[in-house]
C-alpha cells in the first residue's frame, strides 16, 4: 500500500491560496515578488504572508515560502535580514535553487527546512545524493525526466522527498536556463520577470516578390543546416506561428503510477494563472490522487 501523495497548488494571491485549499490542496507555495521567480500577478506581500501561513495552518495544511531566484550580488544585501523575517512565520519549507542561498540559510537558520526548487535542474540520483548531504529535505525534480528515471532515482535515494510538477506551462529550456525574455524585452527571467516570450505568437512573410512588388505566397520551410535536405514546414494560422512554445504539461493520467514509485509531492504550476485555474486543476487532481 503506497501513501498517497501530497497535493501541492499554486498561490499567487491570499485569495488563489484560500481557494486551493477548499478545492483539495493539501498545500500551497507562494512567495514574495523580490525573491520568488514570479513578478507578475503577485501580491504577495511579507505582512499577509504571515497572515496565509497562519491561516494554512488553521487548517492543517502547509505553506511553502518560495525563494527560488539566482540572486547577483545586490539581491544579497539584505537577504539573510529579511529571511529572517520570513523565517520567523514558520513557513513549512522554504523552496531554494542557488548554492549561494541554501549555504546562507544553512549557516543562519539551520533548523528551516529547505526544499530543492525545480531550477536547479536536478536529473540524476546523483545529484540527489549531493543536495541530500547539504541539507536538502526534498528536491523538486526537472520536468525533463522520464517515469523511468524518476523510479530510478527513487531507488538510489529511498529517504530523499520527491516532487514532481504534474500539470502546466512547460519553458523551452531547461528551467531558469533561457535567455529569451532578457534577449526581446530585457526583462531576465532569473530575476522573475520572465515575459514568457517563447509561448508568443509570431508572424512570418515570404520573401520573395512578383515584378509589381507583390509578395509570392510561397510556403516557408526551416532546415537545421545539419540536416538542409530535411526541411520542416513552417504553419501559419490566423493567429500566427508559435515557433518555440512547449506544449503544456498535463500527467493526470500517470497519477497512480507516481504514487505507486512513492513520490511525496504532487505540483501544480501557475502561480500567475487565474483563480479559476486555480481551482479546477486542483479539483481535478485530488480527484485522481484520491482514485489512485
Amino acid at each position: 500500500m503506497y501513501k498517497s501523495p501530497e497535493l501541492l497548488a499554486p498561490a499567487g494571491n491570499p485569495t488563489a491560496m484560500k481557494i486551493a485549499f477548499a478545492y483539495g490542496a493539501d498545500a500551497v507555495y507562494a512567495g514574495e515578488p523580490r525573491y520568488s521567480l514570479r513578478v507578475r500577478n503577485n501580491s504577495f506581500t511579507l505582512a499577509n504572508l504571515g497572515e496565509s501561513i497562519d491561516y494554512a495552518h488553521k487548517l492543517g495544511k502547509r505553506f511553502y515560502v518560495v525563494v527560488n531566484i539566482a540572486p547577483h550580488n545586490a539581491k544579497l544585501t539584505q537577504f539573510v535580514e529579511h529571511m529572517a523575517q520570513v523565517v520567523a512565520l514558520q513557513p513549512d519549507a522554504l523552496i531554494v535553487s542557488d548554492p549561494g542561498i541554501v549555504m546562507l540559510l544553512r549557516q543562519h537558520f539551520p533548523e528551516q527546512a529547505l526544499h530543492l526548487s525545480v531550477q536547479a535542474n536536478t536529473v540524476n540520483w546523483a545529484a540527489l545524493k549531493f543536495w541530500q548531504q547539504q541539507g536538502i529535505e526534498r528536491v523538486i525534480l526537472s520536468r525533463e525526466l522520464s517515469l523511468q528515471e524518476i523510479k530510478e532515482m527513487r531507488e538510489h535515494v529511498p529517504d530523499m522527498e520527491l516532487e514532481v510538477f504534474v500539470h502546466g506551462a512547460l519553458c523551452m529550456a531547461y528551467s531558469g536556463r533561457c535567455l529569451l525574455s532578457g534577449y526581446t524585452n530585457k526583462r531576465d527571467p532569473n530575476q522573475g520577470a520572465c515575459t514568457n516570450a517563447c509561448r508568443w505568437k509570431y508572424h512570418t512573410q515570404p520573401a520573395q516578390q512578383d515584378e509589381v512588388g507583390q509578395y509570392i505566397p510561397d510556403p516557408i520551410l526551416v532546415a537545421d543546416p545539419q540536416r538542409p535536405d530535411e526541411p520542416m514546414l513552417l504553419d501559419e494560422d490566423i493567429h500566427g506561428s508559435y515557433l518555440m512554445n512547449s506544449k503544456d504539461l498535463r500527467a493526470v493520467d500517470l497519477v497512480e503510477p507516481l504514487t505507486q514509485m512513492g513520490v511525496h509531492s504532487l505540483k501544480i504550476e501557475g502561480r500567475t494563472k487565474s483563480d479559476y485555474y486555480v481551482a479546477r486543476t486542483t479539483q481535478v487532481y485530488r480527484r485522481a490522487i484520491d482514485d489512485a
